[in-house]
């Protein structure tokens, strides 16, 4: 592991705790956004770039994959082969919900990380930001990877 992953490690741990203590069984039900609103809050209208898969694994890709969340729901981003765009949905207690991703999936070298990349987003259940660090959390309260907010 290294230095940096160490040093997002007692943040991501005290947040799986937080999480885990916080709710024991998770509603696997939609997140609601209402009709006509916008979205608001730290996640949106802000750059951000993967930092870890997991606790603690560094993809090296072409280009570093990030996402951006505009106030109209809309997500658009890199997973590191190539540009997507989807919607996203947030709720009560950090919830998330990414949908409709779409991507231009053109072949490249490390596209089993890109395809891990996509998935955490389509994955994410919950979220918790630390200053400049978000992390997301699946159903299950288990860490799918950390992202920085890009300066």
């Amino acid at each position: 592991m290294t230095k940096k992953g160490w040093r997002l490690l007692p943040l991501l741990a005290s947040a799986a705790l937080l999480l885990s203590a916080c709710s024991s069984a998770p509603q696997q039900g939609r997140v609601e956004a209402p009709q006509g609103s916008s979205l608001s809050g730290p996640i949106v209208e802000q750059r951000w770039d993967l930092l870890l898969v997991g606790t603690d694994e560094r993809l090296n890709m072409p280009e570093t994959p990030f996402f951006q969340i505009a106030k109209d729901g809309k997500v658009s981003g890199h997973d590191g082969c190539n540009r997507f765009t989807g919607e996203v949905k947030l709720g009560d207690n950090q919830r998330i919900e990414f949908g409709e991703l779409a991507t231009t999936r053109m072949a490249c070298p490390q596209m089993a990380d890109a395809n891990r990349v996509t998935y955490m987003m389509e994955t994410a259940y919950r979220y918790l930001i630390d200053h400049d660090r978000l992390v997301f959390f699946g159903p299950d309260s288990r860490v799918l990877g950390g992202w920085r907010e890009s300066n």
